[in-house]
């Protein structure tokens, strides 16, 4: 079990050519919700799931002769854990403006579009979701927004 306030951070080094393989790196730490710390280093809140998908990363990193460190880690104060937190939440709130603008938007819009668009914004919600590891307030206006969407798209069901 990890201590509360532990991060798993991931140092990591690779090749600049071909650059592929480093932009496939940095789009899985994208989707993984990863905090960038400084060049190279990237930080999660620990937990056995994001020290397992920080662990694939290093793996990946390696293949594509790079190097790569997994470390657990304790900020010596509160305030530079509380500012990561802050600032990985107000990347995750953005997101899910932009979820809840578009829910809104179709719900207002033509009924034809609608089925597509709520499958997709779900699908979405999803994946913000899973990176997603200090809610904030915009989460749950946009869970709202796509659940009026469902609701506009079919009266009769929802």
């Amino acid at each position: 079990m990890t201590e509360p306030g532990t991060w798993v951070l991931l140092s990591y080094r690779m090749p600049r050519e071909p650059s592929t393989p480093r932009i496939a790196v940095w789009r899985t730490l994208k989707r993984l919700g990863a905090a960038q710390l400084g060049d190279g280093l990237v930080a999660l809140p620990a937990d056995a799931r994001t020290r397992e998908h920080l662990e694939w990363v290093a793996d990946e990193v390696a293949e594509h002769g790079g190097e790569a460190i997994i470390w657990l880690a304790r900020p010596a104060s509160l305030g530079p854990q509380r500012q990561l937190a802050a600032r990985m939440a107000a990347a995750r709130a953005q997101e899910y403006a932009a979820v809840r603008a578009e829910a809104e938007a179709a719900a207002a819009g033509e009924p034809d579009g609608r089925p597509a668009v709520l499958r997709r914004l779900r699908g979405e919600l999803r994946r913000i979701g899973r990176r997603d590891y200090f809610p904030p307030p915009e989460r749950d206006q946009a869970h709202a927004a796509v659940a009026a969407l469902a609701t506009a798209t079919h009266p009769s069901r929802e």
